[in-house]
């Protein structure tokens, strides 16, 4: 299966090689990879710009866009960046984070997935990071949930879904929609990927009332947004996140700004959500 990889990287400087050198090490090889160096001002690009030279699949494009880190809008822009430089002769297009190790079987493995089952849609491994000299599970999700800095997709979900909406909540919305439409989604356990900055350690303050956003964007309304916030804010280990994401939802309400998601979508989500609610207190 040809396989379409883009990163987008800002000030990466002390990982993208790291990560760049699990990829052209792969059992697997990638048929592009495209790094959108996305307004660095360290050596990011000097580095990718090695790896290009060296490897023929490998692309370097310079985009320049705001110096503030926002989750969403942001990563998602200097992904398309990368898009617009790729051809359509692909079968799984990849979003990968530039601060990732990936194990050598990694892309072999996420292809074997996708030939195993047409109706797969979305997959992945899981996320470690390194604590006390050991690498542990980066726990922030459940386990059915793909992680943003590790997306494959099928390419005809990838359509489906409408591609990657440019905001905050675009690593679940995806999987919601792709449910909606019948896709499956599938995280596969024995696929280690060491994550060498934790998530959302370089977000600016700008950005705490964007997950509220994203769940007014999302349709949740109200009452799942509160059990999302708690949840969300008490696996973070802070109540202020908590007063941070119900703000962002009603600072949302308040502005009417437009859901990500249809009317019909909507419903589906909100009716996915409370079955998941509810499995958890029938256990």
């Amino acid at each position: 299966m040809n396989i379409h990889i883009i990163i987008p990287a800002h000030n990466e400087e002390s990982s993208i090689g790291l990560t760049l050198e699990s990829l052209v090490t792969q059992t697997l090889l990638p048929k592009r990879v495209v790094i959108v160096n996305d307004n660095s001002t360290d050596n990011t690009g000097n580095i990718v710009s090695a790896y290009a030279e060296k490897y023929p699949f490998i692309t370097l494009v310079n985009n320049q866009s705001s110096e503030a880190h926002l989750p969403g809008s942001k990563i998602i822009n200097a992904f398309y960046k990368g898009f617009e430089v790729l051809d359509e002769d692909y079968d799984i297009i990849c979003k990968f984070d530039a601060d990732l190790i990936f194990p050598e079987n990694y892309l072999e493995q996420i292809s074997k997935h996708f030939k195993a089952n047409t109706k797969l849609g979305m997959a992945a491994g899981f996320c470690y990071i390194e604590k006390n000299n050991d690498w542990v599970l980066e726990n922030l999700t459940n386990k059915d949930h793909i992680r943003g800095a590790l997306k494959a997709y099928r390419k005809s979900c990838f359509l489906q879904i409408g591609k990657l909406k440019p905001s905050m909540g675009w690593d679940t919305v995806d999987e919601l929609l792709a449910k909606y439409y019948g896709w499956e989604l599938l995280t596969d356990e024995s696929l280690h990927v060491k994550h060498l900055k934790p998530t959302g350690i370089s977000y600016n303050k700008a950005s705490k009332y964007l997950q509220g956003e994203a769940m007014y964007k999302m349709r949740y309304g109200f009452t799942i947004t509160l059990i999302s916030a708690v949840k969300l804010a008490y696996k973070k280990g802070s109540f202020a996140l908590f007063k941070d994401y119900m703000s962002g939802y009603f600072k949302a309400k308040k502005e009417d700004i437009t859901p990500l998601v249809s009317v019909e979508e909507g419903e589906f989500i909100r009716d996915l959500r409370w079955k998941g609610i509810m499995s958890k207190f029938k256990k």
